[in-house]
């Protein structure tokens, strides 16, 4: 069999390009070694038209496999435009971050994650590996699939939505919860990213399956008009940001630019009567207003109205049914970035959003300024310890499912600049992670420090929804 492979190193140049590099170069030697033809570029690919004028010089005939790697992080309009003009199947190669600790540097997994919930929605064939070219398991996985060796593997994902039986007190705040759902209305602040294709949402499918509403908002005009504002509007958001982040100057511009864009948001929430919010934070906040969007949607969600960056609309909605679940509690909203598995667990990180409660308490809620643009003002600490569970309502072509997972959040240092949290899970972390790029799950992950699973169950088994677990109790009542 001969192996005729395209290799892609994708990435963007917000991030740590010369670390990523590194892994590019280590790939290409492993490449060269398990591939009988290797057509690749000399440099990491950093836009979709790059990626295009690659291809257009290449012979793309009889090829077995494109590994497509994430050197960093990269959304999934590249993998788009690729998968219209070849139709082979498709390694999605993910590396580890190459330290802890300060700045995310690469956020390759996210990028994984991404592109494998685009390729599953898109019913393009695809594979995930995860981890560096110098790992022994990594070059048995990849050596196998160039040589049509598929792994047996035992499925992971639990789909026990009709196993639980629920008491009167949890079926009751079930119910009531999907009565609510008939008023969740997401206020939609300027279109998904170009490539975030997971943010966005079939309105009609929306009303039907859940009963959700959104309502789409002009972010231009909304960073036009909130600069107009007298400061005896604004100020207000300021003072209330002052009761719970340590150290914030209030005479900053960004601090300012927050009061401003908070305040303008706040009038159409009341005025819409939205009950969250789903908001467009790159790159027109800081190339436009100056200022970063965490702090808003950190603020919103600490006051009670859930709001997702990225203008991710399943991800808001996700928060809110947590929230409901919870008794009120501020729910998270995090890329997993990070897997340890000498401690099973893996880490959910945001450049910055988190409501200001979560923080953990040896720290508080400080302010920072954006890992990769390097403007304020952004949340800054690592969430508190406690039990969590993990969440996303998520959709595909096929419809809607409900994604649980539950584990206990550590009491270990912020893992990286931003906000995150570092999990231990209830089941295997490789397995879990495997299985959930398998299944294409999103790339944004909600959590509550509760423990609500019984609860999600149920709420499945009454919308008649899919109903994916990954939890202990899981593996206990399948045994």
């Amino acid at each position: 069999m001969v192996n005729k492979i395209v290799y892609i190193p994708i990435g963007r140049k917000t991030f740590d390009l010369k670390a990523a590099e590194e892994q590019r170069e280590q790939s290409s030697k492993l490449l060269r070694e398990l591939a009988d033809t290797l057509i690749e570029p000399n440099e990491i690919i950093t836009s979709t038209e790059d990626v295009m004028d690659f291809l257009n010089t290449e012979d793309l005939n009889d090829i077995s496999y494109v590994v497509y790697q994430h050197a960093t992080f990269a959304d999934a309009a590249a993998v788009e435009e690729l998968i219209q003009v070849v139709k082979a199947p498709i390694i999605v190669w993910s590396v580890r971050e190459p330290s802890v600790g300060g700045r995310l540097r690469l956020n390759s997994l996210t990028g994984g994650n991404a592109t494998s919930h685009h390729l599953k929605a898109a019913k393009h064939p695809y594979v995930f590996v995860f981890g560096n070219a110098g790992e022994l398991r990594v070059k048995e996985i990849l050596s196998n699939y160039l040589n049509g060796v598929q792994e047996e593997k035992e499925r992971n994902v639990k789909t026990i939505n009709t196993l639980i039986e629920v008491n009167t007190k949890q079926k009751s705040e079930v119910e009531k919860v999907i009565k609510d759902l008939q008023n969740i209305k997401i206020g939609v602040f300027g279109d998904h990213p170009p490539g975030f294709f997971f943010s966005g949402t079939n309105e009609e499918k929306l009303g039907e399956q859940l009963g959700v509403s959104v309502k789409f908002f002009d972010l231009n005009e909304a960073f036009e008009k909130c600069v107009e504002l007298p400061k005896e509007k604004w100020i207000g958001a300021i003072e209330r940001a002052e009761k719970q982040v340590i150290g914030l100057n209030r005479s900053d511009e960004t601090v300012e630019r927050f009061a401003q864009f908070t305040t303008y948001v706040k009038e159409q929430i009341d005025q819409e009567e939205l009950t969250g919010t789903a908001v467009r934070c790159y790159p027109e906040f800081f190339n436009k207003l100056g200022a970063a969007a965490c702090s808003t949607l950190s603020q919103f969600t600490e006051d009670g109205i859930v709001s997702a960056c990225e203008s991710d609309i399943h991800g808001a909605i996700s928060m809110s049914i947590l929230q409901q679940l919870s008794g009120g509690s501020a729910p998270y909203l995090g890329d997993m970035v990070h897997v340890n598995e000498e401690s099973n667990s893996v880490v959910f990180w945001h450049c910055g959003a988190g409501a200001y409660s979560l923080a953990n308490p040896k720290t508080g809620a400080r302010p920072g300024v954006h890992p990769n643009r390097k403007l304020g003002f952004t949340m800054e600490f690592g969430l508190k310890p406690g039990k969590v569970t993990i969440f996303r309502v998520s959709y595909t072509p096929e419809g809607y499912r409900m994604l649980i997972m539950s584990g206990e959040a550590l009491d270990t240092p912020q893992r990286f600049n931003g906000t995150s949290v570092e999990v231990e899970l209830g089941t295997n972390v490789t397995d879990t992670l495997y299985d959930l790029m398998d299944e294409g799950f999103e790339p944004h992950y909600a959590l509550v420090y509760a423990d609500i699973t019984d609860e999600l169950i149920e709420l499945g088994k009454q919308l008649n929804i899919e109903t994916v677990v990954y939890n202990s109790r899981s593996e206990e009542v399948l045994s």
